[in-house]
C-alpha cells in the first residue's frame, strides 16, 4: 500500500490548483459532519451514494487509514480518490484480496479481442497455484503487462498506434470531464441545501 500512497501523493503534488481545490471538495463532501475526518461511517455513506461498493470492505477502510487512529485525514482519504480515480481498486479474483502493488494477470485475458474482461491474481494465490482459470493460461505480473503492452504499441504501424493512444486518451479525458461535472452539481446541491 506504500507505493500506492507515494504515488497519489506524486500525483497530488503535480496537481493544477483548480484540480487539487476539487479534491478537496471531494473530502469535504464526504465529511459530513466537518470534523476535518473521515470516518467509517461516512466513508460507507459516501462509496455506496458512489455507486462504488467493491471498496466499501472494512480492510480497505483499515488500509487507507496510515495511523491507525480509525479515521481518514485528508491525504488518506485522497489515496481513495486516487485508487477509484486511476482504476487501481484491483481485487484477486480467487481470494477477493485488496491489490494495492503488484499482481499476475492472464496475458491472454489482457491482450485478448475477444476477452469480456482481464483475470487478475494477487502474488500468493499465483505462487500457490490457487486459482482457476483456462488452460494454458500465461501469467504475467502487472509490470511485465506495461512493457509487453509499449512494446505492441510500438511495433505496429504508426497510423494503428495513433489510433490506440487515442482511444487510451479519451477515457481520461472523459474521467476529468466527468469529475468536474460531478463537482459542479455538488456544489449546485450544496447551494440550494443552505
Amino acid at each position: 500500500m506504500e507505493a500506492l500512497r507515494r504515488a497519489a501523493g506524486a500525483f497530488y503534488e503535480q496537481l493544477p490548483e483548480k484540480e487539487k481545490k476539487l479534491a478537496r471538495k471531494d473530502f469535504k463532501a464526504m465529511d459530513k459532519n466537518r470534523d476535518g475526518q473521515i470516518s467509517l461511517r461516512e466513508y460507507m455513506k459516501y462509496l455506496k451514494k458512489n455507486k462504488v461498493t467493491d471498496l466499501t470492505h472494512q480492510s480497505i477502510f483499515r488500509a487507507l487509514d496510515k495511523d491507525d487512529n480509525g479515521s481518514l485525514d485528508f491525504e488518506e482519504a485522497f489515496l481513495l480518490l486516487y485508487i477509484m480515480q486511476s482504476g487501481r481498486g484491483l481485487f484477486c479474483k480467487s481470494c477477493t484480496t485488496f491489490m494495492p502493488g503488484a499482481y499476475f494477470s492472464c496475458s491472454q485475458c489482457f491482450f485478448g479481442v475477444d476477452s469480456e474482461s482481464t483475470y487478475e491474481i494477487c502474488c500468493d494465490c499465483y505462487g500457490g497455484k490457487r486459482y482457476t482459470h483456462h488452460d494454458n493460461a500465461t501469467f504475467c505480473d502487472n509490470y511485465t503487462l506495461l512493457r509487453q503492452s509499449r512494446s505492441a504499441m510500438q511495433a505496429a504501424p504508426p497510423t494503428k498506434r495513433n489510433k490506440v493512444l487515442q482511444n487510451i486518451e479519451k477515457p481520461t479525458r472523459i474521467v476529468i470531464l466527468i469529475t468536474g461535472i460531478l463537482s459542479m452539481f455538488r456544489d449546485v446541491k450544496q447551494i440550494v441545501d443552505a
